[in-house]
This record gives structure tokens, sequence and C-alpha cells, in this order.
């Protein structure tokens, strides 16, 4: 145990943890390239949301597991292999973005949408993949009021998100056309 905290569920934790720094540390590197080529920030206002329930996510899946005792359930296999495919997800959705990638919201003007990777399928795959690793990382210990804590304002804060990113990229389509 660390923390009060089972050992697995604690590296877990830690995984996720880093995954944040290295997307942020990842933005950092893709900025000068997203500037260089004249990427416009959309959402700026509602970014801090995004972070407050990503970091509200850690602690009340902490508290949870330290307070309330859980472990995993008989669903379990079931949990990893979701949190799994979300890591897939999400790491094919980079991928396919390259250098655009970002944890903000960047237009590149005259720049077609990207096609490749899961982006044939979903049009915001990363963030299917947070939705699904938000829920699966907790119910994988039976923190289910992480789950559903998370998940609505999760939901709450991808809504304005979303529709953001969907305005920009619509805005980005129509003065490229001109």
């Amino acid at each position: 145990m660390t923390l009060g905290i089972p050992s697995w569920a604690a590296l877990l934790l830690a995984v996720m943890i880093g995954q944040r720094f290295g997307e942020l540390y990842l933005t950092a590197q893709h900025l000068p390239y997203i500037r260089a080529h004249g990427g416009r920030e959309y959402g700026r206002a509602h970014f801090p949301f995004v972070v407050g329930v990503h970091t509200l996510f850690f602690i009340a899946f902490a508290c949870e597991l330290r307070h309330w005792h859980t472990h995993p359930g008989p669903l379990w296999p079931l949990w990893l292999g979701l949190f799994l495919a979300a890591q897939v997800l999400r790491y094919s959705a980079i991928r396919a973005l390259g250098q655009r990638w970002s944890t903000r919201v960047f237009v590149l003007p005259g720049e077609p949408l990207v096609k490749s990777g899961p982006y044939r399928w979903l049009r915001h795959p990363n963030y299917v993949a947070v939705v699904v690793e938000f829920i699966a990382a907790p119910m994988l210990f039976g923190a289910w009021r992480t789950a559903v804590l998370i998940g609505v304002l999760n939901a709450a804060v991808l809504t304005v998100r979303i529709r953001c990113e969907n305005d920009a990229l619509q805005r980005a389509a129509v003065d490229s056309s001109r």
C-alpha cells in the first residue's frame, strides 16, 4: 500500500499523471510549429475548466481509493481492457495529428482536416479516449463515485469544448474557401 492506496492503483495514478505532464510537454514542443503555420487558438477561456476536471479526477480517485477502500470487482478485466483501448485510441489520435496536436484548441488556417488514423471513423477520438478513461480507470477499482462525478463534470466541459472546436474548424474551412 502507498499512502493507503493499493500499489497498482498508485502506479496507475502515477502513470496517468505522467501522461498528462507528457501531453503538456508535447504541446510545448508542437507550439512553435503551430504558430509558424498561423495556428489560431480558440476556447482559451474554457481551458482552465478542462485542467480543473482532470486535476479533480486524480484527487477524487485517490481519495475514494483511500477513504472508501474500494477494490477491483469481478468486471475488472473489462475495465482494464477499456482503459487500455482508450490509451491506444489516445495515442493513435496524437500520432495522426502529428505536430498539429495540442491540449488546447488550435486551428491551422488552410489546412485540411486530418482524416487518417482514428479520424477516419471519429471526429474527436481523443475526447472519446478521455471519456472512456475517466470511467474505466476508477471502475477498475470499484471507485464508482469518481466515475460518476468526473463523468458528469467532464461531459459538461466537453460539451463546451467540442462546440468550440467544431465552430473553430468550421470557421477555418469557410475562411480557407474564400
